[in-house]
């Protein structure tokens, strides 16, 4: 009886002690407009990555990772509360443009309204707190002030009359330095912490350092595009910075570290825009990102080839601290083997830039696009895509085969019309119009 007692206490020890233990910490690191080819691990014939490279090979890497839409901020925004911009509301980055412009009261009220509608969301920073989590905004925001996100710490002010909304002085993090966030790292002691790291990189204005500038010049006659390219290579060079100093701090054992892109961007050769087909469209050039999870001696370094979606994230970051995604939470733990081994498809929707309706997602759509497999359906919402759309376009169809046509430019839509009825029917199920 006693030997029974003593092997008793020593497992409630343990239990006690594995309940009690430091949950991991959160760095979550999101590209600004790049296109899930533009990096050297992706095959890039130019731009060298090699800190995100050298992430990417101690990931959990997810080649066939997608973003639900390619417009910066529902993209964020799905990705903070683990929710697709349907369920948020937040389906563009601006609401209806009012006859008094930007300067209108009109418009700022509607810009509080819609920076409004992420107080009530499940944020990860707010569910992390229930653990004793401490967090740090910086970067791409659009929320207002860090704190509406449930952030403990932050960069953006929020303040909308002076274009707090954005990302304002968070915007500066990466380009001018690190310091908040690692003054952040300092000052969090032995709490747990969860880091949005978001810079406007290599999101414009391209103006990188002179000599990688100097550098992608002699690759390219295009000074756009190397003017790009430099950019992608600094944003990777903050990346370093970050990662070095988790080792230096000997934090990164602790730390899972997570990466995705906002949305893509394919430069033009001509101007400083981005091309058809990537920011904001329904295609790969907009929607696909690589996405990675490193968790050093818990998650093995491996490509996998499943697809995976930023709306995954939340779930992964929860369960591996301990929590429980919130039932809204649509995605998957992409450390759950099972759970990948059951994913056949992930879908998503594009909205107009500017709303129509900011309390109606549906008036906002231009498109619902479903992957199954190698197969991608694209289906126009045909009223706003010929008539208020910036890119206007005919409004058909679309079915491509990935596997053979990674860049969709043979549609097979009528050549396979049992196919597109099937995954229209499944996409009807999943995202209405």
């Amino acid at each position: 009886m006693k030997r029974k007692l003593l092997l008793l206490t020593a497992i409630l020890s343990l239990a006690s002690h594995a309940s009690a233990a430091k949950p991991p910490n959160i760095v979550l690191i999101i590209s600004d407009d790049q296109s899930w080819t533009d990096y050297s691990f992706m095959g890039h014939e130019a731009i060298e990555t090699p800190n995100i490279d050298r992430l990417a090979k101690q990931s959990r890497l997810f080649k066939r990772g997608y973003v639900p839409s390619s417009l910066c901020c529902p993209s964020l925004a799905s990705m903070i509360t683990g929710l697709y911009p349907h369920q948020t509301k937040i389906t563009g980055n601006e609401p209806p443009m009012p006859p008094g412009g930007r300067n209108s009261e009109q418009y700022r009220e509607q810009v509080q309204e819609c920076v409004s509608f992420i107080d009530d969301q499940p944020t990860l920073p707010r569910l992390l707190a229930k653990r004793g989590y401490v967090s740090h905004q910086s970067g791409k925001w659009w929320q207002g002030h860090y704190s509406r996100g449930g952030f403990t710490h932050g960069m953006t002010h929020g303040d909308t009359k002076r274009g707090g909304r954005h990302g304002d002085v968070g915007l500066k993090i990466g380009r001018e330095g690190m310091d908040e966030i690692f003054d952040f790292i300092e000052d969090a002691g032995d709490k747990p912490f969860f880091i949005w790291y978001a810079p406007f990189l290599p999101h414009t204005p391209h103006n990188p350092p002179k000599p990688l500038l100097d550098k992608y010049a002699k690759k390219t006659e295009s000074k756009f595009i190397a003017r790009y390219w430099a950019m992608c290579e600094w944003f990777d060079e903050t990346c370093g910075q970050l990662l070095d100093h988790l080792d230096e701090k000997k934090l990164a054992d602790d730390t899972i570290v997570l990466y995705a892109t906002d949305n893509g961007w394919i430069q033009r050769a001509d101007n400083g825009r981005y091309a058809p087909r990537s920011k904001r469209s329904q295609y790969d050039g907009g929607l696909r990102t690589p996405i990675m999870v490193r968790w050093p001696n818990k998650v093995k370094p491996e490509d996998r080839p499943e697809l995976a979606n930023s709306i995954d994230l939340a779930p992964t970051i929860l369960k591996a601290c301990g929590l429980a995604p919130t039932k809204e939470m649509q995605g998957i733990d992409l450390l759950d083997d099972t759970a990948l081994a059951k994913r056949k498809s992930t879908y998503g929707a594009i909205y107009l830039h500017n709303a129509v309706d900011i309390h109606k997602p549906s008036a906002n759509l231009t498109y619902r696009w479903l992957i199954n497999g190698d197969w991608k359906l694209i289906l126009p919402h045909k009223e706003n895509v010929t008539t208020k759309a910036k890119h206007r376009d005919t409004g058909e169809t679309e079915l491509y085969n990935l596997a053979k046509d990674p860049h969709e430019r043979n549609n097979l839509a009528k050549a396979r019309q049992g196919r597109t009825k099937r995954l229209a029917k499944q996409l009807n199920k999943l995202l209405p119009e």
